[in-house]
């Protein structure tokens, strides 16, 4: 993983400068650099309209005593999507108003659901033991996976005497 993010930091503002390079010699450098301007202006518009949206959905979520997953992916989103828009360049632009807009972050938030999800089931002990169950399921009928013990669900009834 610290591989990926020291590729990202070589890779990403090589990638920024060709685009921007590109864009300046097809419509000029001062278009490019009024563009980018636009893009700063209009992103930390954004960025305070949906952050104060997402602590309000915060604060309803905790306030009225549910558990606010949806909402806390939702203000790490435009945190990220801030922090990209204020990022100088074209492309991390785009990936930063993808996070931030209202009708792109419920798509973002499923692919990091999803992302995070299969991460988690790949490195812990749950995911382990979902992946035997399944091999266990997957050998038959009457077969179990090799290892694993047979589960018979019961009840425990304490016939102890509590008298003194």
């Amino acid at each position: 993983m610290p591989a990926l993010f020291a590729v990202a930091f070589l890779v990403v503002p090589v990638l920024e400068l060709y685009v921007i390079l590109r864009i300046g010699s097809w419509i000029g450098a001062w278009p490019t650099v009024a563009l980018l301007v636009l893009e700063g202006v209009l992103g930390a518009w954004i960025i305070n309209r949906e952050g104060r949206r997402a602590w309000g959905a915060l604060r309803d979520a905790i306030g009225t005593g549910r558990l606010p997953g949806r909402e806390l992916a939702d203000a790490g989103l435009v945190l990220v999507g801030g922090t990209l828009l204020l990022t100088p360049g074209f492309l991390t632009d785009i990936a930063g108003f993808l996070l931030l807009l209202p009708m792109t972050r419920p798509l973002c938030r499923r692919v990091l659901t999803r992302l995070l999800m299969s991460r988690l089931f790949a490195t812990t002990r749950l995911g382990r033991g979902l992946r035997q169950a399944r091999a266990g399921h997957d050998a038959g009928a009457g077969g179990q996976a090799p290892g694993q013990s047979q589960v018979v669900r019961g009840e425990v009834i304490d016939r102890t005497d509590h008298r003194e």
